[in-house]
Formats: C-alpha cells, structure tokens, sequence
C-alpha cells in the first residue's frame, strides 16, 4: 500500500463514506487513478466500493450499510416478509436487511412490529402496521436503543418472531456483534423463546466480533444468500439451526 493509498483509507475511515472526485481532489490525482486504488484496497478488504463513493466497513450509519449487496438484502427481506403471517407481532433488531424487511411489512396492517431502532420507527411513522419503539439510551451512532431500561421493556412485551441481525459468524465463537450494547438487548431477546430468525447476508460469515449472541441453542432458522460458503452452512444445519438460502 503506497502513501496515497494509506492517505485514501484513512480519509474513508474518518468520514465514512467519500465520493471518488473527492478523493481525487484531496489527493491530486485522476478519478481513474482513484477508481484502480479502490479496487485494491477493496480486494484487500479494507473498504467497501458503491457506485461514485467507498465506504468504511464499520459504518453503523444504516444508510450506508444498506448500501452494500442493496440488491441480495432486497431479497433477504422479501423472503423473510413472506415468512409473517397476518396478525402477527414481531420483533425487528436494528440494521440494514431489518431496515428492508420492516418496509416490506409496513404495508400489512394487521401486523404489529416491535423494535429497538429509532430509525426503523422513522421510516414506519405514515405505514399502515402498528409499531411499538422500545425505550432505553439512545445511541446515536446505531440509531437504536441500548440499555437496563430496553432491557426491561422487552420483559413486558411479546412477540411470535424474532428477526435479527448480526456483524460476524465463526463455528468456534458462533454469532458475534462489533457493540456490546446492542449485543446485550439481543441476548435479551434470545432469551424470550420466540422463534429467533437471523437475516443477514453471506459477508457477514467468517467475521469475529468480541460480544458473543447466545445461547446459539436459541437460534431457529438462518436467511442468507448463495454466497454462503459450504463449510458455513454444513456448520449451521449440524448446530440444529434450518436454513434458507436464496438463489442469485
């Protein structure tokens, strides 16, 4: 990696999202030049590219992660609509592929949805369903409620499903999240006994993150896509856990 590249990837780690004519800009070269740095740091997984603009990998910005695999996520969250039946009361974690699927369900009214995510609740404010937001510490980075008081509003409310996202999946460690707050409020909600069902695409497997989700006994059913390697998915069908995987 050249000082140019390094100078390129910092820039993109402190602002979280720069336009390629930026970049250009600030570093005095050619858009063209910038387009074949991206491809390098994004084979090294460093970053991530979108069209016109790279990403930070860690970006809890909701709008911007839903940027990355937009398409795959769209399927994601239209299978696991179909998987809600019609007066159903469901949880929904925050994150890019619950942000799609709340969408999806937001046009049923029989249904309720109950979340953490202040920016789901936002995007549901003119939607037919009945939505219930959690309370607790507002973190802004995420957008979500955090804390001992979501905690213990999830005692006093029930829900049938359970749909979760995750930041990383090893056989070893099992599902793992980057925060530790939020991975709190989701243990909360294992706990529950509801059917728990994880949405999340194929890039999240392989990843470790320090704050486990558990137990993984908890886990009902995986949706993820084809990209899902096979060691992965052996893996998850041994644990008991069924699995959905959605064609290209």
């Amino acid at each position: 990696m050249n000082l140019r590249q390094q100078a390129i990837l910092q820039l993109v780690n402190d602002r979280q999202r720069v336009s390629v004519s930026e970049l250009a800009q600030t570093t005095g070269v050619s858009e063209v030049t910038i387009r074949q740095d991206l491809n390098l740091l994004e084979k090294q997984g460093l970053l991530t590219r979108i069209h016109g603009s790279a990403l930070a990998l860690e970006s809890d910005d909701v709008d911007i992660r839903m940027m990355t695999h937009f398409a795959t996520k769209q399927k994601l969250a239209n299978y696991a609509a179909s998987l809600v039946n019609d007066g159903e009361t469901v949880f929904i974690e925050s994150g890019s592929s619950n942000a799609l699927l709340a969408h999806h369900l937001a046009q049923r009214p029989g249904i309720t949805l109950v979340t953490v995510s202040g920016y789901i609740a936002r995007q549901l404010k003119d939607s037919a369903c009945e939505v219930i937001l959690l309370g607790g510490i507002y973190q802004k980075k995420s957008d979500s409620m955090v804390g001992p008081l979501t905690q213990l509003c999830l005692r006093h409310v029930h829900f049938s499903k359970a749909f979760i996202g995750i930041d990383g999946y090893q056989a070893d460690t099992g599902f793992t999240g980057r925060d530790m707050l939020r991975a709190d409020v989701i243990n909360s909600v294992l706990a529950k006994g509801a059917e728990n069902i994880i949405l999340a695409d194929a890039s999240k497997f392989g990843q470790v993150h320090q704050n486990s989700l558990t137990p993984l006994s908890t886990i009902s059913r995986v949706i993820t896509d084809h990209r899902l390697a096979q060691d992965y998915q052996q893996q998850l069908i041994a644990q008991g856990i069924r699995l959905d995987i959605l064609s290209e």
